[in-house]
């Protein structure tokens, strides 16, 4: 197992929390861990085909296919067609980040990376369908959405401008 940052993070602070927790009541840290556990459960049937999912997507399209789509050289073209892969893509980050690996593992420029996750995030058909619609209303989301088209292709458009791979 490999000790990134964000692993050490995050371990670090369930450390702390679990020591706080501990000293509001020395059964909160055994109920938080079940909690957390029971959420693994949840996730873990998901995950797996996701990543399954991702890995047989890198070996089944070509990677000329993904270049000549999403590669440096596609512009505003791959930005668009990033854009609206990334309102399409069901689900959470269990579905969206694997996808994008994969997407930057078989050639996807990460101008085009940036306008997928930041359309996913700000457009996600099922949220908006399961979520924002029926507690809001459409009209809310109208309001929210027609003014935010542009932020995905502008993102990836500000990273080709000012980082260069």
């Amino acid at each position: 197992m490999r000790l990134d940052p964000s692993t050490l993070v995050l371990a670090g602070l369930a450390l702390t929390l679990m020591i706080v927790a501990y000293f509001k009541d020395p059964s909160l840290p055994l109920i938080g861990t079940r909690n957390g556990l029971a959420m693994l459960a949840f996730i873990i049937p998901r995950l797996i085909p996701a990543l399954i999912v991702a890995g047989l997507f890198q070996i089944l399209v070509p990677q000329e296919v993904v270049s000549r789509h999403f590669g440096r050289e596609a512009g505003l073209r791959g930005l668009l067609i990033a854009t609206g892969a990334g309102m399409l893509t069901p689900g959470g980050p269990m579905v969206s980040v694997p996808f994008m690996v994969a997407l930057g593992n078989s050639g996807a420029a990460l101008p085009v990376l940036v306008a997928y996750m930041t359309s996913w995030s700000l457009f996600g058909v099922q949220r908006i369908i399961a979520w924002e619609a029926p507690l809001m209303g459409w009209q809310f989301v109208w309001v929210r959405v027609i003014p935010s088209l542009a932020f995905p292709v502008v993102a990836g458009w500000l990273v080709a401008t000012f980082y260069h791979e």
